[in-house]
């Protein structure tokens, strides 16, 4: 294995900002000798999350900070090329924590989670299984389950152009409910609500936005399903009536890892007057039922039920500014980098 050259993308330093691609520096490493009990997956594509930019800083989440000078963490889907574990025999499909990187040597002691083998062949394109039918998916059928969407209820969903936002809405929709999406530009407003089936979506961008949401949701807003954060999941807390459920998925508008720049949360009292029901979750604390929801949101899928967009980068080279498309919301849909 001494003739491969592997490409990764190494953290130099705790980014400034919400996205601050130089944080990051593309090198070329040589693959040594495997040993026992290891395996060398050829990263093919790249899930490109907000999460990235969590673990780029000293953000407490489930998993510890990416340190200054290691390989870039990331979800990817890749193909085993040489192989000297069991588990992982040459040719398999593999989903796990690829990294930003051509070539990553699984070790038998996996830190971060075992790799899984996929079926063979695989039941759906990569990008789908990172995407749609991967943990975007799964997060957003969550999410929905916990706001409880039913006929008579507006749910409003944040980033509603974005991976998670665009599926959630229509599973909202799916079950009766009237759906409000706030989405970053006109464009995305007119795509969830004539594609996607939304009843309504404001365009955050627009200076006059709280306004439009509160007329938007008259009667005011029985869940949420907040992607966003910061001063748009601010202004949704003065719009929850007596009850409502709050599925927080994502607050990108938080991520910048300097609690300085944070807006944080400043109607609170909203939760308390109102008895509101606030959840957190991680998709990845569900495991054991992604085979299950996999299932739902395939059958969906095929009987036209449910869409989804996907932005797919070609390149490893272009993973930082994919990155940062994800972050300020100038994507639609699943973003994914083709590396190999």
């Amino acid at each position: 294995m001494d003739e491969l050259v592997n490409r990764a993308f190494r953290l130099r330093g705790r980014p400034a900002g919400v996205a601050d691609e130089a944080a990051l520096e593309l090198v070329r490493e040589p693959v040594g000798e495997l040993r026992d009990g290891q395996a060398l997956v050829r990263t093919l594509v790249l899930s490109v999350d907000p999460s990235n930019r969590v673990f780029m800083s000293e953000i407490r989440s489930d998993l510890p900070p990416v340190e200054v000078g290691a390989v870039m963490r990331g979800f990817g889907l890749g193909r085993v090329v040489a192989s000297r574990r069991a588990d992982l025999p040459v040719g398999a499909h593999v989903l796990g924590m690829t990294g930003w990187q051509d070539y990553r040597v699984a070790d038998d002691r996996e830190l971060e989670g075992p790799f899984q083998v996929l079926p063979d062949p695989l039941p759906a394109g990569p990008e789908e299984l990172l995407g749609v039918l991967g943990l975007t998916g799964i997060t957003a059928w969550l999410a929905v389950e916990i706001a409880d969407p039913r006929p008579g209820r507006t749910v409003v969903v944040s980033a509603a152009g974005g991976a998670v936002g665009s599926i959630a809405g229509q599973l909202a929709r799916e079950r009766g409910a009237r759906v409000v999406g706030i989405a970053g530009g006109a464009d995305k407003c007119r795509h969830v609500v004539q594609e996607l089936g939304f009843d309504a979506c404001v365009d955050r961008h627009d200076p006059r936005w709280r306004e439009l949401l509160d007329a938007a949701t008259p009667d005011g807003v029985d869940a949420d399903v907040e992607n966003a954060g910061g001063e748009v999941f601010d202004h949704v807390l003065t719009r929850l009536g007596t009850g409502a459920r709050v599925a927080l998925c994502g607050m990108i508008a938080d991520y910048s890892g300097d609690p300085a720049r944070r807006w944080g949360v400043r109607n609170l009292v909203e939760v308390l007057e109102q008895r509101v029901s606030v959840r957190g979750f991680l998709v990845t604390d569900h495991a054991q039922r992604f085979g299950e929801i996999t299932g739902e949101l395939a059958a969906r899928i095929a009987d036209g039920r449910l869409r989804y967009e996907q932005d797919v980068v070609e390149g490893l080279e272009n993973a930082p500014e994919a990155l940062e498309r994800v972050l300020r919301g100038s994507s639609r849909g699943k973003v994914l980098v083709r590396v190999g």
